[in-house]
């Protein structure tokens, strides 16, 4: 088996190339003049099985994913993973005339075997081109968690949708979590609070998938604080933090923020390297 790190994923490649003892495989990227891409993967690979690994954050890094593609031609087996992939969350047609981004972007990538982790909607999975398998970072994320020295700390998921995320990040580590429960008091007044829990005094970890701007996050954080709770950490899978979202979080009283490295940040202290290597081995 050969691994072939796009540009977005490289660190991420090299982690996954590491556990697996994989030959990890050199490409040449550039631009010419005109803006356009030149992709050489610089190793021999013909004739063998061979795994990309390339997030989606940008248009190009789509781009790069597809020349990659097309490059491995030769490969008697070809895998892609799609750590993050992009346009994910434009899942659905709102108005007439819209496309539904995410199928569009599927449906451009052909492989033998494709996998993503933690994508938006599972549905998105049956418009790629091969066989397509969804993969979950939550475990290892709990098992950073386990290992901070924390105040009887709970995880919580920001509504009743994502309690799967909080569920799936404590299992078997004898982590408690709960849920956001949203409670309408009056036409203008409305509560926030875990459905069974009390965070008074605990160590609170809100996970969700992605976090993009960090408003809602750091939202909840604010209404986390003045609830009692010791410290508030934000934790997700895909770290997006647009323009100032960072800011954002730690001026809400965030304690830190914990991320994978499926999008490589400051805050990637979390790698989905074991989950990746143990889909592929």
């Amino acid at each position: 088996m050969n691994i072939i790190g796009g540009h977005a994923s490289q660190l991420l490649a090299a982690r996954v190339s590491e556990l697996l003892k994989y030959k990890l495989l050199i490409s040449e990227f550039k631009r010419f003049p005109d803006g356009e891409q030149y992709i050489r993967i610089l190793d021999e690979f013909a004739g063998d099985s061979v795994t990309i690994i390339q997030s989606t954050v940008t248009d190009s890094d789509l781009v790069s994913l597809l020349l990659l593609i097309e490059a491995c031609s030769e490969a008697s087996e070809l895998n892609v993973i799609i750590p993050y992939m992009g346009y994910a969350r434009q899942d659905k047609r709102f108005k007439s005339g819209e496309p539904i981004s995410a199928h569009a972007v599927a449906r451009t990538v052909k492989a033998d075997n494709i996998y993503t982790i933690n994508i938006h909607d599972p549905d998105i999975l049956d418009h790629f081109d091969g066989n397509a398998v969804n993969l979950d970072a939550t475990p290892v994320i709990g098992k950073y968690i386990k290992n901070l020295v924390l105040v009887k700390p709970i995880i919580i998921a920001p509504d009743d949708g994502a309690i799967g995320l909080a569920r799936n990040a404590s299992r078997d580590l004898g982590l408690e979590y709960d849920y956001l429960e949203k409670t309408r008091l009056s036409g203008e007044e409305v509560t926030i609070q875990p459905k069974n829990l009390d965070v008074k005094g605990r160590d609170v970890i809100i996970i969700d998938d992605i976090i993009s701007t960090g408003g809602t996050m750091a939202e909840t954080i604010s209404l986390l604080r003045k609830q009692g709770a010791h410290s508030v950490y934000a934790a997700c899978v895909h770290p997006v933090l647009s323009n100032n979202a960072v800011l954002k979080l730690f001026r809400a009283g965030a304690r830190g923020i914990i991320a994978t490295d499926t999008i490589d940040k400051g805050v990637s202290v979390v790698s989905a390297a074991p989950v990746i290597a143990k889909a592929i081995k």
